[in-house]
């Protein structure tokens, strides 16, 4: 079956890194790699806030699917837009069209890190579907 990745136009598969979702093995390995580098020395000291109830964050954010997913589109767009060819209103841009949707997003109430603690992470169960 093929994949967004094999399906893709060539010039898309050499200048853009596929999705993190669509990677396996050693591949997503290095892009979990280089998202937690980012996420770990950049977001969360810069863009973090105090972690409560109603603004969870997981201490082991990379075993929530949802979370590595947002993140890494995150971090995709944040290399587009801050690098030398953003022009001059590409960061503030990311900050107000996916830095503020993603972190609401994640740090709501009843998003991925619902349960989550301060100390501690919390596997959620992925809901029921019924077979066809």
């Amino acid at each position: 079956m093929p994949t967004p990745e094999t399906t893709a136009p060539p010039e898309q598969a050499v200048d853009r890194p596929p999705f993190i979702l669509y990677l396996d093995g050693p591949r997503y390995a290095e892009a979990l790699h280089m998202l937690t580098t980012w996420v770990h020395h950049l977001l969360l000291p810069v863009y973090a806030r105090e972690t409560t109830s109603t603004t969870p964050w997981c201490p082991r954010w990379w075993l929530h699917p949802e979370a590595v997913a947002q993140l890494y589109g995150l971090w995709m767009a944040w290399q587009e837009l801050t690098g030398p060819q953003a022009g001059m209103c590409g960061p503030a841009n990311w900050h107000r069209d996916y830095l503020a949707p993603v972190m609401g997003a994640l740090r709501d109430p009843s998003g991925p890190f619902a349960g989550c603690k301060v100390g501690g992470h919390r596997a959620k169960e992925v809901p029921r579907i019924d077979p066809l």
